[in-house]
């Protein structure tokens, strides 16, 4: 707060009302200052997430190529998705119970809950692992050899990846962003980097084989670390004693979050993984360059996604309807305004940033156009998607991303080859278009609240109040 107060001071007076702003999201104690000031956090470690990911994609592409490159981007795009899918949607599923126990003072259900995920995780991760591992030996004859070795390294990332995530939810579920946020988007990341320079200096020939030995090595590392962190607070918080398991009532509740982030993983990531299977590494690279440039929009969204969460669950828990609905127009709002600043001057940028991955990587820019107007979309309704599961609408998510993730696979299988790249990024705009659309139906109907940038939220409450 002094910081702020005393930049203020040597700030031009046009930006002394914003200073003013934040100093008192910063002292308010209340839901929406906590949710704003969890937000401004998961903001600034994903602006910083942003910079350690485009600067270490670029030295990678350089390192590698971008065929190389292409090969080590396929393989990391599949074992982040398949860690994320390993936990069964346990790792949301303790943002919307965790919450609720600490304001029951349930301890004993808190530890059994953070012990039984963590298992659970774990234990579906290691077995898909297993089984990704006895694919490989059985259809190795049909994998494009330069994948075999680099999909071998990846399977052991597996538990690591799902344990993550595990400890991201709890941290998030407790109010802790920079302990939840940092280790999967700064630390990781540049640990990925540092590991892969020292290889190459070591003599490691810049292969995908050993940006994956890398990231391997970063995500045992990282992990690790996160989880001894997570576990000193939650004993400091908590202290230790019995653990009640309720897995039947967890199960229930995370299975329909399992189906609704996996899609959601798999809408967001089925065109790298659709360009993968269709076209040549090196098609992947410039594809992926493109995409990861244009995703900078996207950490906005996150971190909304980050500060509004919890948020959610806890106005669900205290009944207040009218509250919810505010609340939520807000998050659509955060959500819009700073993607577009954020985007038009990622397009304005465009062909200079791309340049920066390698010369043959510029043919990507109409790409990154067409990803912005998906991206945009999907900005209006905010994070809806959590709104709906907060509030116990699973079910309407699963069917919303059954068919927003139809559309996009369907879509890519159809202009991939006809269109090669270009096809990729029209299905994947349209299919976030499908999805906004979709989300913005579904809450207004399912809860009676209008979630648009630029709608009031309370206007179907008002409209039944002036009826009766």
């Amino acid at each position: 707060m002094a910081v702020l107060q005393t930049a203020e001071k040597w700030l031009p007076s046009g930006l002394h009302p914003l200073v003013r702003k934040l100093c008192g999201i910063l002292a308010r104690n209340d839901d929406t200052g906590r949710a704003q000031r969890m937000t401004l956090i998961a903001f600034a470690i994903r602006v910083a997430s942003a910079g350690i990911a485009f600067a270490s994609q670029i030295i990678q592409a350089r390192l590698m190529g971008e065929f190389e490159y292409g090969i080590f981007v396929f393989v990391w795009v599949l074992v982040v998705l398949f860690g994320n899918l390993s936990c069964l949607g346990f790792h949301t599923a303790i943002i919307r119970f965790l919450p609720q126990y600490r304001v029951a003072n349930a301890h004993d259900e808190i530890r059994g809950l953070t012990m039984t995920a963590r298992v659970f995780a774990m234990s579906c991760a290691s077995l898909i692992a297993l089984v990704g591992l006895a694919g490989l030996h059985v259809f190795g004859a049909v994998i494009d050899h330069y994948y075999m070795v680099p999909l071998f390294l990846a399977f052991f990332a597996l538990p690591m990846i799902a344990l993550g995530d595990v400890l991201d939810g709890t941290a998030r579920a407790n109010s802790w962003p920079v302990t939840a946020m940092s280790p999967t988007y700064i630390i990781r990341p540049t640990l990925i980097l540092a590991f892969m320079l020292a290889a190459v200096a070591l003599g490691a020939p810049p292969t995908a084989t050993t940006a994956m030995q890398a990231a391997l090595a970063a995500t045992y590392v990282t992990t690790i670390g996160q989880f001894l962190t997570i576990d000193h607070r939650m004993v400091q918080r908590f202290d230790k004693g019995a653990r009640k398991i309720d897995f039947l009532a967890w199960f229930k509740v995370a299975l329909p979050i399992f189906f609704i982030e996996g899609f959601g993983l798999l809408l967001t990531n089925s065109d790298v993984i659709v360009v993968g299977l269709y076209l040549p590494p090196e098609q992947v690279g410039i594809y992926f360059a493109a995409a990861k440039t244009m995703a900078l929009v996207q950490f906005v969204y996150f971190a909304v996604k980050a500060g509004a969460t919890p948020q959610f669950s806890a106005m669900m828990a205290a009944g207040d309807k009218a509250s919810l609905a505010s609340f939520a127009g807000t998050a659509a709002r955060w959500s819009f305004w700073p993607s577009l600043a954020v985007g038009g001057l990622v397009l304005i940028l465009g062909n200079v940033l791309l340049s920066l991955f390698g010369a043959a990587f510029t043919a990507g820019y109409h790409l990154m156009v067409i990803l912005f107007a998906g991206n945009m979309a999907k900005a209006l309704v905010g994070p809806a998607e959590m709104l709906l599961t907060m509030a116990g609408r699973q079910k309407l998510c699963v069917l919303l991303y059954v068919a927003a993730l139809s559309t996009n696979i369907g879509l890519n299988v159809t202009l991939i080859p006809i269109y090669g790249l270009a096809g990729a990024a029209i299905a994947t705009a349209a299919a976030t278009m499908v999805e906004a659309i979709l989300l913005h139906i579904t809450v207004r109907r399912a809860l009676g609240i209008v979630v648009f940038a630029f709608a009031d939220p309370l206007s179907l409450m008002n409209k039944t109040k002036g009826a009766a």
